[in-house]
């Protein structure tokens, strides 16, 4: 089995180490494509402005002065001899929850591999607290990340769908399971921006996510993380609100 790494957190990033480890329990065919620097927050950007460049590491494993999507992307068109069978992306240091995947580089990367009709898995590793910096504990997605893994891999996947994991905050010892659950909800109105003024006199803003509220539904993903367990959440492509069809042609109609 021919298996794909990527991530949005760059390709020195411990969370891709983390994945390679897990990956390699799974098969011995791993690739890795993720971008030269940090790209969370990048979303499913496609980058058109500028040229990208791709740089050999080592054997098996390149980096892309772009995003997460121009990772698979050149993976797929000009790196692997033949597609893989599987895309691999994170494990991303911090939560995908909820609304959070319409941002994540993470979650977009395994959005594009679905796109290109590949089995396409994200993973996440939530911490409890902000400005940990590096001392992001990934013991959870170490200990745990094969048990998951290894039920997709066989598992059929709806046309045009991905999984979305997520590892609870915890030493892997006190995960209580893992919960297949449904996406939630962030109520991001009390993110914070920060602004100061930079040595020229200039101000700017930082966006922070402090103080967001949780509004947890009836077995989602932001319940299960709040529960101690592990979240598989299966998203899909089509973004369309099928109810609403109806009642809109109605507003046309002549």
């Amino acid at each position: 089995m021919r298996i794909l790494l990527t991530n949005d957190d760059g390709i020195h990033a411990p969370g891709l180490k983390v994945l390679e480890a897990i990956a390699r329990t799974l098969s011995d065919d791993i690739w890795i494509v993720a971008p030269s620097e940090e790209q969370s927050g990048a979303g499913h950007s496609l980058t058109l402005t500028r040229p990208v460049r791709l740089r050999c590491h080592g054997e098996r494993r390149f980096s892309v002065t772009g995003t997460p999507t121009d990772s698979v992307t050149l993976a797929l068109r000009k790196v692997l001899p033949e597609a893989p069978d599987l895309i691999l992306s994170g494990v991303n240091r911090g939560a995908n929850l909820g609304d959070d995947v319409t941002y994540s580089g993470t979650v977009s990367a395994a959005m594009e591999g679905t796109l290109a009709g590949i089995r396409s898995i994200a993973l996440s590793q939530v911490y409890s607290k902000e400005g940990v910096g590096d001392d992001v504990s990934f013991d959870a997605a170490e200990q745990w990340g094969e048990k998951v893994l290894r039920p997709l891999i066989d598992t059929p996947f709806a046309p045009r769908t991905l999984v979305n994991v997520n590892f609870p905050p915890l030493r892997a010892g006190d995960v209580q399971g893992i919960r297949v659950v449904r996406q939630g909800f962030h109520d991001y109105a009390r993110g914070s921006v920060v602004e100061s003024v930079d040595p020229r006199g200039y101000p700017y803003f930082w966006f922070g996510l402090h103080g967001i509220e949780h509004t947890l539904g009836h077995r989602t993903d932001l319940e299960a993380i709040a529960d101690g367990f592990i979240s598989v959440t299966p998203l899909q492509l089509d973004l369309t609100h099928d109810a609403s069809l109806a009642a809109l042609a109605g507003r046309f109609a002549q």
